[in-house]
């Protein structure tokens, strides 16, 4: 997949307030490239997990249009968008989802199983990278949200995908963990020629961006 482009884009939510808006998103023709890395500003309440949940299929309550390489995603049967989250577009939810019975190795494994797109040695090393080897087969229910954060982080990269979609990755991670992260994920996004969309309601995640949006 080459692009993921909006057309007059708009929750339902803010049909209200259509003449108010001041997005560079919302009610605009966006256009998100393979190959290039953007960051979403927002502040709360201007849409940022709307937003997101609509590149992923999660929600469908919006006007205006949402295209796949040009195709409209409104009329994507189910089966369309769990092959396009498995093999097309990632996503690195905000509140995480972990399984927090299973151990952190366990929660990537679980995706890296129907994808076989990351080696055991990978993800041990990426661990290893971010800080957190000695927390490879702890359950997830003990670790803290930053550790949390980055194992979702790693699991997020478990997969193949042609869009990689961050929402606040790094917002309970220090600099130092957050430079590692940046870095892991500029390697996956030249060896893959993935997209990146990094949301941000304050700090941003340390990368080279192509294009900053204000939500």
């Amino acid at each position: 997949m080459q692009t993921i482009s909006t057309e007059s884009l708009l929750p339902h939510v803010f049909r209200e307030r259509r003449d108010t808006l001041q997005s560079d998103v919302w009610l605009r023709d966006v256009t998100f490239e393979r190959g290039h890395s953007y960051l979403v500003e927002a502040m709360s309440g201007t849409g940022k997990s709307s937003l997101c949940a609509y590149l992923i299929g999660y929600r469908h309550d919006f006007e205006g249009r949402l295209l796949f390489d040009g195709e409209d995603s409104t009329r994507f049967p189910d089966a369309r968008w769990t092959e396009l989250r498995r093999c097309a577009v990632s996503y690195l939810f905000q509140e995480l989802r972990l399984f927090p019975e299973l151990t952190a190795f366990e929660n990537v494994e679980i995706k890296n199983r129907l994808t076989r797109h990351k080696s055991a040695a990978w993800i041990e090393s990426a661990f290893e990278r971010l800080g957190i080897a000695e927390k490879l087969h702890t359950k997830v229910g003990l670790m803290s949200f930053g550790q949390q954060q980055r194992v979702a982080f790693v699991r997020a990269l478990a997969q193949p995908a042609d869009f990689i979609l961050l929402d606040e990755p790094v917002s309970h991670l220090d600099d130092i963990n957050s430079r590692i992260m940046a870095a892991i994920l500029e390697e996956e996004r030249r060896a893959s020629g993935a997209a990146v969309i990094v949301t941000s309601i304050g700090k941003h995640l340390p990368i080279s961006y192509d294009r900053t949006l204000h939500l």
